[in-house]
This record gives structure tokens, C-alpha cells and sequence, in this order.
């Protein structure tokens, strides 16, 4: 049983503060770093939200001198964080604090990596070994999530994608990850339903695509199968008619998820990271669109592994072929699509991404190699 009224710190693999009103806690610990101005990275919605301007106004009356930054696209560019990393030099910040969901925690990472780090952003590339060059100090790195999705407020990465192609790179360094993780589940409570059925799916596909990937990794196994149980019991009511509750089992499980990939994700990621890029479509609702049929395509030689997923989603035991009818399903009482011609997709997008997705770097790690035909094919059946 989660006291969601009892703040708690836990490390794994960031310092976590967690429960109902842990952001208060956020400008007392700033002044114990001895961190006086922060930058605080947010998306241009959040910046306008009542918890929003309430946490500005806690760290004004702690004597702190705050800027904030929340230039930034839906699916965010190498530009944006030129510009960010540009106002915390001009301001003459200290620290960088992000607050939102995958967007802003990328963004600020970025921003992070960029202040002291001056070769081109996409030279950090991890999949051209860009890690290598990571060789300098980086400011104090503060996460507050705002969505119950992504979970990158204890990554290591940031996905920034190029401005003309829209191909998305890697940025990344276990120097990037958070000195400290505030996860307020009341932070969430102003999600509408629509994002919180999005983000909600994308770290379901998050746990899912983990326990499936390829390599031996027990712990993230178990930790990825918590995380769906706890998404199975909370996504509906946290959509429907959220309380503080469900509310913090989803902040949990996408902490989990995201935890949990770093054993690697699947199909279902590279089915989804090309609509973001050529179509601009929300990063959970691809994965929620594209779900059931990467699972569909999964299970044929991982029965077991599915047989456990249902267990952990409460289908039952022993129901594994249940599953993708359990994700259909889903998607439909979460008032989500299950077509891809529902999203704004036509025919006439399919070869590139099929293009795209088998350039992507997540389907690698899939249970199962997947081809551009495949691909192809699972946007077909998709569409």
C-alpha cells in the first residue's frame, strides 16, 4: 500500500522525492546546494498552469532569482535547446530545473549538456559513440514530471530530433541524469483526459516493449511487470475520474518503465518514433495506436513472456494470447484510436515511414527481427 501523503526518498537509479506536495520542498533544496538562479525549462502549457506560477512564486519568496524558458516544439529540435542554452548564459543562471512531461525533461537535459559542451548538439550523438565527448563539468540538474508517461526524469537521455529531417538523435550521458527527481503526484492532477490516456499508454508500451526486449536483465523484468499492474489498476480511473491515488500509481509505473528500458525497447517504438517526426503526432498516442499490433507481431515464440504480461494486467493466468485484444481494448476505453487513418495518416505516408521506421534505433532490441516489409506491413495493418 502507497501512503501517497508521506513524502519519501528513494534512489533508484536518481534521487527520488516522492508523495503529494514533495515539490514544496524544491526551493529549501536549491538553497542547500548553494543554487540562487535557475533556469526553469518548461513547454509553453505548462508555463501556464496554476501549479506552475505557484512554484515560481514559492522560489521568488526564497529569495531565488528565477528565469524560464519554454521555447519549444510539441516534438522538440536541435534549435530549441541553441536557444535555451542561449538564455542561461545571457541570465546568468546556476542551475537548470525542467518541469513537464518528455518534452521539457528533454529539452532542459539537452540544455544541460549544451552549456559547457560547444561541438555541434548532434556530435553527442550516442548512436555515433557521441557520448565519448561528454568530458565536461554540467550544471545542477533538477526533474519535476508533470505526466505520468515518458519517465525521463530519471533518464540518462535526451531525444532531440534535427530541424529540417525531423530524424531524431540521441543525446546522452550518465552525466545527464538528475542530481534529484521531485515526483509530485498532485502536479498531474490538471492533465486532461487526453493526455493522461496518451502519456498513460506510452509508459504501458514502456514496461510492455522492456520485458520483451532482447538481453538477460531480471531486475528491470521485474521492475517492468509492477510497472504494468500498476498501469492495469489505475489508467481509467486516473483518465476518467482521477484522484490523487491513481494519480500516483501511474507517476510510479512511468518512473518504472523508464527505468525498466533501459534494457532496451521494440517495434512498437520504431513503428511510433517516425509519426512524431514527419506528422508531428503526440509520442504516446503513436504508441497507443500502434501497440496492440507490435504485440500481435511479438507473440508467436514468446508465449510465456505474454502468458506473464497478462498475469501482471490482470487478465488472468495462463492468458497471454489474450493480450492485444486486452490493448485494443484499452485504447477504446481510454477514448483512444486504434487506426492510424484516425491521426491524420494517409496511404500515401506509409513508404516513408516504413523508411523511417527501419532506421530507427529501438527495434534492434525487439524479441524478434523486424524488416522494412514488416514494418510496412504493420502500417498497413495499422492504417
Amino acid at each position: 500500500m502507497i501512503d501517497i501523503n508521506k513524502i519519501c526518498g528513494f534512489n533508484f537509479p536518481a534521487p527520488i522525492r516522492f508523495g503529494a506536495g514533495a515539490v514544496s520542498e524544491l526551493g529549501a533544496y536549491l538553497k542547500a546546494n548553494d543554487l540562487r538562479s535557475p533556469l526553469l525549462v518548461t513547454d509553453p502549457v505548462v508555463k501556464e498552469l496554476g501549479f506552475f506560477k505557484s512554484i515560481i512564486r514559492d522560489l521568488a519568496q526564497a529569495g531565488l532569482s528565477v528565469e524560464v524558458f519554454s521555447e519549444m516544439h510539441k516534438n522538440p529540435v536541435k534549435s530549441d535547446v541553441l536557444k535555451g542554452g542561449d538564455m542561461y548564459e545571457k541570465t546568468g543562471r546556476d542551475s537548470v530545473v525542467g518541469i513537464g512531461g518528455g518534452v521539457a525533461l528533454d529539452v532542459a537535459r539537452a540544455i544541460v549538456l549544451r552549456v559547457n559542451h560547444r561541438r555541434d548538439l548532434f556530435d553527442y550523438d550516442d548512436l555515433i559513440g557521441g557520448d565519448r565527448y561528454v568530458t565536461g563539468e554540467v550544471p545542477h540538474f533538477v526533474a519535476i514530471p508533470t505526466t505520468a508517461g515518458t519517465g525521463s526524469e530519471v533518464g540518462r537521455s535526451a531525444i532531440i530530433s534535427e530541424d529540417q529531417s525531423k530524424k531524431k538523435r540521441i543525446l546522452f550521458s550518465p552525466k545527464l541524469m538528475a542530481k534529484t527527481v521531485f515526483a509530485d503526484p498532485l502536479l498531474t492532477m490538471e492533465l486532461p483526459p487526453f493526455v493522461t490516456a496518451a502519456t498513460g499508454m506510452d509508459a504501458l508500451t514502456h514496461n510492455l516493449e522492456a520485458y520483451l526486449a532482447r538481453g538477460f536483465h531480471p531486475m528491470c523484468d521485474g521492475i517492468a511487470l509492477e510497472g504494468m499492474r500498476l498501469i492495469a489498476g489505475a489508467i481509467e480511473k486516473a483518465t476518467k475520474g482521477p484522484d490523487v491515488e491513481s494519480r500516483a500509481h501511474m507517476l510510479l509505473a512511468s518512473l518504472m518503465g523508464a527505468v525498466a528500458f533501459q534494457k532496451g525497447l521494440g517495434v512498437v517504438h520504431s513503428l511510433a518514433h517516425p509519426l512524431s517526426g514527419l506528422l508531428d503526432t503526440h509520442h504516446g498516442l503513436a504508441n497507443a495506436v500502434n501497440l496492440p499490433y507490435g504485440m500481435k507481431f511479438n507473440y508467436n515464440g514468446f508465449e510465456d513472456r505474454f502468458d506473464n504480461m497478462a498475469y501482471a494486467l490482470g487478465i488472468g493466468a495462463g492468458k497471454g494470447d489474450q493480450v492485444v485484444t486486452y490493448l485494443f481494448e484499452l485504447n477504446d476505453k481510454l477514448g483512444l484510436p486504434s487506426k492510424l487513418s484516425q491521426i491524420g495518416v494517409g496511404e500515401q505516408h506509409l513508404e516513408t515511414l516504413s523508411d523511417l521506421a527501419i532506421a530507427d534505433f529501438c527495434h534492434p532490441n525487439n524479441p524478434k527481427p523486424v524488416t522494412r516489409e514488416d514494418f510496412r506491413s504493420l502500417y498497413k495493418e495499422a492504417f
